[in-house]
């Protein structure tokens, strides 16, 4: 695996800002039934670490105490996680909105054939990924076979209502170009994804996401492998919009690591810059700010720690957790 982050740390990157946290971003863990080629955590089956009692604890504490609206799980995995479903219905118990980043083929696995049915009757709201509508490019990009399962895993929340009209279960989907491209207006992605997954497999949805591939982990170390590192981060460069530095998901959210350390976004936490304890520069043995220390200190306001993947949130349309910045 290449570094990436010498290549990524001289940056000119505008200084921005946080704003009140509203989401906490919780990776439970790198462990997943899955090796994707885009994949910026480098997940896959053969990944141990897992976020602990304690943390899972702590995640819970800090919900209640800052009064955090919104709990958006990923990994790897999640649902991978022993304690997934007690996080989730302990979550919802407060009322909190749950976001599941959901791989879709986790839904085939054994012994998680009833967690659709799970996800439907706590209300969580569903993000799946699909980088395409065709299985040649899904299999290219995911690994053989995981088109067909990722259809069946889709069919199967349409099933509980999830994307249908009227309903309040939620799936939405999201799309990662194959290479070292921009991904497409995503009004118009979205379009052809509505379409061909109804015509041919009788699948509906709510929104797509278009997200654009960071130069960071397994996905940075292939552009260096292959030497197109440095064109994509100059195109990364030379697509920059200053309006999208509004919307960037690192303003109202905090991501936290399966050891319950604190980053700006999830980049940040595969990068290992995390969200200092102070506002000068970190030492270099300075962990960063813990869950725990979010139950005395408010972050809003903190300077956020930038490099130069932060072009990939705010090239063309933009990029976050939540899609395109603007259409």
């Amino acid at each position: 695996m290449h570094a990436t982050l010498p290549l990524l740390k001289d940056t000119d990157f505008p200084r921005i800002k946080r704003g009140a946290l509203t989401t906490l971003q919780v990776n439970l863990g790198y462990r997943c039934n899955q090796s994707c080629v885009h994949c910026h955590v480098n997940a896959g089956p053969n990944r141990t670490e897992m976020m602990d009692e304690a943390n899972i604890d702590l995640v819970l504490q800090v919900l209640q105490d800052r009064k955090i609206e919104v709990l958006d799980l990923t990994g790897g995995a999640p649902e991978l996680h022993i304690s997934f479903r007690p996080l989730v219905t302990a979550a919802r118990a407060m009322g909190v909105r749950v976001i599941d980043r959901c791989n879709l083929t986790i839904l085939l696995e054994p012994g998680y054939e009833d967690l659709a049915d799970f996800l439907a009757k706590q209300g969580v709201e569903v993000i799946a990924s699909m980088p395409c509508y065709s299985l040649e490019n899904v299999d290219k990009q995911r690994g053989q076979g995981v088109f067909d399962k990722s259809i069946t895993g889709l069919q199967r929340l349409n099933a509980l209502g999830y994307g249908q009209p009227g309903s309040s279960l939620t799936l939405n989907l999201v799309y990662n170009p194959q290479g070292p491209s921009l991904p497409p207006e995503q009004g118009a992605l979205q379009s052809d994804y509505k379409r061909e997954l109804a015509k041919h497999f009788g699948i509906v949805f709510n929104e797509l996401y278009a997200l654009t591939n960071m130069p960071i982990q397994r996905f940075g170390s292939m552009l260096i492998s292959k030497g197109t590192f440095k064109g994509y981060m100059e195109l990364l460069r030379n697509s920059f919009q200053q309006a999208n530095l509004a919307g960037v998901m690192c303003r109202s959210m905090v991501s936290v690591d399966w050891e319950g350390y604190l980053y700006d976004c999830d980049f940040n936490q595969q990068l290992a810059l995390p969200l200092p304890r102070t506002i000068e520069k970190i030492a270099d043995l300075d962990r960063g700010l813990h869950l725990k220390d979010l139950l005395g200190v408010d972050i809003a306001g903190r300077s956020i720690f930038v490099a130069d993947h932060c072009y990939g949130c705010t090239a063309g349309q933009g990029s976050s957790c939540g899609g395109a910045l603007k259409e």
